[in-house]
């Protein structure tokens, strides 16, 4: 707790997100989770890189706000979980790689204060150091989550 930066009353939109909860305060909504198991969620997020749509975003269920304060346990289960959707990624995006992004405090670029790994398909010359995220509409993110969807079941079945 010694490394946290959310002001006092801090509204969490990762944790209404995870508790079903859409409000104003949400920028993501429920049609975005692509994965929910006892520890951790992923959704497709609302900011999208116009050369690597499928951005996905990955959190524990609990709230932490940085790496500083998360469980050895869950870091386990969020890269359990970013493995399943990176091999996701290279087939429904035929991407030719992937990246796993991931903030802490404000020097570092965090700007949701509750821990969460961005994984996004990677393409040669996608100049994505170069771009800006850019809100995706929901009905798009929708898209985009269902085929992350369906082939993150597949993925599990063959588990």
């Amino acid at each position: 707790m010694m490394y946290n930066h959310a002001p006092e009353n801090y509204t969490c939109p990762f944790c209404l997100l995870i508790a079903g909860v859409e409000t104003n305060h949400v920028q993501s909504v429920q049609s975005d989770v692509v994965y929910h198991d006892d520890s951790v969620t992923a959704f497709v997020g609302s900011g999208q890189w116009k050369n690597n749509h499928g951005n996905t975003i990955i959190v524990p269920n609990e709230h932490f706000e940085n790496i500083y304060d998360l469980p050895l346990s869950y870091a386990q289960d969020i890269h359990r979980v970013a493995k399943m959707l990176a091999l996701t990624m290279k087939a429904v995006y035929a991407c030719e790689g992937v990246s796993t992004r991931q903030h802490n405090e404000p020097a570092g670029s965090q700007d949701v204060w509750h821990y969460h790994l961005h994984v996004t398909p990677r393409y040669i010359d996608d100049n994505y150091y170069a771009t800006q995220r850019e809100r995706m509409s929901i009905s798009e993110r929708a898209k985009h989550a269902e085929k992350i969807r369906k082939h993150l079941a597949i993925i599990r079945l063959q588990d």
